[in-house]
């Protein structure tokens, strides 16, 4: 079953004005795996990775990075080479023929998420809403600490309608640095 969420990566930014400006708005569709578990495991990665080799370069760049990280881990759903398929890791440029995904029955890594106009409404069957505050900031400086606010399940307007509504009427489980909420969203296994 899918668990569908929508992503809006923001500027932080010092007035409220400036951050409801949609220019510094960069929003996703994920349509599964969209429980905080997964999302917030994968913004950490993303994190990590932008952080070793310097390149967050904003909100437009950090929601096109999150959805490559993504495609790449799902993507290997489709080139394990124990498994009777014609695309394999060594030859990755496999993926670019579409004769060889003719035995798929479309590919998820191709599906499955979307980018969102923030002015047009959100789907309406979306379980959770995200939203990552990237620090202004020059992207020579030493890396700063991403906020994120997590949605209860299902906690916000469930319609398809306003997307800015639904995410100003939204309950908040969580709203802090990315690094508290893996510590106290995220259920550790027992």
């Amino acid at each position: 079953m899918s668990t569908r969420s929508q992503l809006r990566f923001i500027q932080r930014s010092e007035t409220t004005d400036e951050q409801s400006e949609t220019d510094r708005i960069a929003q996703i569709y994920r349509h599964s795996d969209g429980y905080p578990d997964s999302v917030l495991h994968d913004l950490d990665q993303l994190k990590q990775l932008l952080d070793e080799t310097r390149t967050e370069r904003g909100t437009a760049y950090a929601a096109a990075q999150f959805l490559f990280l993504h495609t790449l881990t799902s993507m290997t759903l489709y080139v394990d080479e124990g498994r009777d398929r014609r695309i394999h890791a060594d030859q990755p440029s496999d993926l670019l023929e579409p004769d060889n995904m003719e035995h798929l029955d479309q590919p998820m890594f191709l599906l499955g998420h979307g980018v969102e106009n923030p002015a047009d409404g959100i789907h309406g069957d979306e379980e959770y809403l995200y939203v990552v505050e990237l620090p202004t900031r020059n992207p020579f400086e030493e890396p700063a600490e991403w906020t994120v606010k997590v949605s209860g399940h299902s906690a916000f307007p469930r319609w398809d309608g306003p997307t800015e509504e639904a995410f100003e009427r939204a309950s908040w489980q969580f709203h802090g640095p990315l690094g508290h909420a893996l510590e106290e969203v995220v259920a550790e296994p027992a």
